[in-house]
């Protein structure tokens, strides 16, 4: 995910340079959940399924939700940059069953990577510290797909890009001095997910399945960012 932003981020300063009135880097941790939503498809083979998926979004355990973007303010406090989040998404054990799978989980991360349109008001309500913000973003959803197929001899493990994503920022920022700020925020993102399940490489001749699914984060952030 890392590579993706830092390419990303070096294709949006070309462009934007000579208009840029100020940079802002800003990384984040939080809590995060995520909607439940129906997982339809085929298994390796053809076996199909069609299930609602109660996901476990799990932030607080290893791998750890987290997030960072970096913003190019203009004068007029319109804001232009790139955004990734590292989500994860667990299906419960009665799901994972229902499909037949042993392991079904994006989890290193549910990446979505976006390019955001951000709107701030600096001194707002009288107050010289705070900021209120507004944001959004269209993007990409990579991420690490872990599904294992029961009774399978192969396992699905890999980084996939699996479709259209969004993202919704609302915050507020409270500048410590010219450079450093603390901020809370409410963020939500919304993927469509087409996800590839490896055939077993055991089984001669056996087809790829697939896994459709959309998901919906909702996460509330806690961060720090730095002014240059």
């Amino acid at each position: 995910m890392l590579k993706y932003l830092k390419i990303a981020a070096a294709a949006l300063l070309m462009s934007a340079a000579p208009a840029v009135a100020e940079i802002e880097l800003s990384l984040y941790l939080g809590v995060q959940s995520v909607d439940e939503s129906r997982a339809s498809g085929t298994l390796p083979g053809g076996a199909a399924f069609s299930r609602n998926v109660a996901w476990d979004g799990n932030p607080l355990e290893n791998p750890y939700y987290y997030g960072g973007r970096i913003t190019w303010w203009t004068q007029n406090n319109l804001g232009f940059g790139v955004e990734g989040t590292h989500a994860n998404a667990y299906a419960p054990a009665a799901a994972r069953a229902a499909i037949g799978v042993d392991r079904l989980e994006l989890s290193d991360g549910h990446n979505i990577i976006t390019a955001n349109v951000m709107k701030r008001w600096p001194e707002a309500f009288g107050a010289p510290r705070w900021t209120p913000y507004v944001g959004g973003g269209l993007g990409i959803a990579m991420p690490h797909v872990d599904i294992q197929v029961t009774g399978a001899g192969g396992r699905t493990f890999d980084y996939e890009q699996t479709g259209l994503a969004l993202r919704g920022i609302a915050g507020m920022k409270y500048a410590l001095n010219d450079r450093w700020s603390l901020f809370g925020e409410y963020q939500a993102t919304w993927s469509d997910n087409d996800i590839t399940i490896d055939a077993d490489p055991t089984v001669p001749g056996q087809t790829d399945g697939k896994l459709r699914t959309e998901l919906f984060t909702h996460a509330v952030n806690i961060g720090i960012s730095y002014n240059f």
